[in-house]
């Protein structure tokens, strides 16, 4: 498997990250109109809501922009993106509670027509940033009767819903990473079986010697450690598959 860098805007397309940006919006419109002095006196609350919300846009698009160069990397990204979800999530969950007002059960039929709403997706031109904004906003719309709404349990309601939505996603996007890496390994695995690939070309063009114990081409290597540190041999291009050993321009070796 070849080493491919991509496009690291990659996550401009994807449902998480857009989904990510409607929470972020509609958690900076809800502690606008509803986090007020008398709820939250030093502030705190409305900026770890909204820091929260933002760190899940951040971490995913951060963790999708490393794909190429760390899928260990984006999957912890990810992680944390869920992580401030659920930081978010647990907020309005306890402003619910504070209420005292209803958490709205499966079968209710706000609940169930914010679940049921699919994202569109994203047809960009060459002006991607300009794109995403407008997609971002129209898909917003499809919420816009609850997120907008001038009830604050109606919002936090349906801000708990979205919630859940996007963590199902990351969770999903997850284990899709996870089985990628399994069958296909990650940056650095492909970094070195690339690296091989061109040393094994380069000693065949060399006239290399073979393995003296399974045949194949055998690569230049450097003694790294003990008293012949740096003491250049021949190594089987199978290692550690297979630790054949050559010396060197030594005769009784060919």
């Amino acid at each position: 498997m070849g080493v491919e860098i991509k496009f690291s805007q990659s996550y401009l397309w994807m449902n998480s990250w857009i989904l990510a940006n409607i929470i972020q919006l509609g958690t900076q419109s809800f502690c606008d109109r509803f986090v007020d002095f008398r709820l939250d006196p030093g502030r705190r609350l409305y900026d770890q809501m909204v820091m929260a919300a933002r760190c899940g846009v951040a971490n995913i698009a951060e963790g999708t922009a490393r794909n190429t160069t760390s899928i260990e990397t984006e999957m912890r990204l990810l992680d944390v993106a869920r992580a401030s979800i659920d930081e978010v999530q647990g907020d309005y969950f306890n402003y619910l509670l504070r209420k005292r007002v209803e958490i709205w059960p499966i079968g209710n039929t706000h609940r169930e027509a914010i679940w049921q709403i699919n994202l569109d997706q994203p047809k960009y031109s060459n002006s991607l940033l300009h794109d995403a904004g407008v997609h971002i906003l129209n898909q917003k719309k499809k919420f816009d009767y609850w997120l907008e709404n001038e009830s604050p349990t109606v919002v936090a309601n349906a801000m708990l819903i979205l919630c859940v939505k996007l963590n199902k996603m990351l969770h999903s996007q997850l284990q899709g990473l996870l089985e990628s890496f399994k069958m296909q390994g990650g940056f650095t695995e492909n970094m070195t079986a690339e690296r091989l690939e061109t040393r094994r070309q380069n000693a065949a063009v060399q006239n290399a010697p073979t393995c003296p114990k399974c045949g194949k081409t055998m690569l230049r290597r450097y003694q790294k450690k003990g008293q012949g540190q740096g003491r250049e041999f021949w190594g089987c291009s199978e290692y550690p598959k297979c630790n054949g050993l050559r010396p060197i321009n030594d005769a009784k070796w060919g």
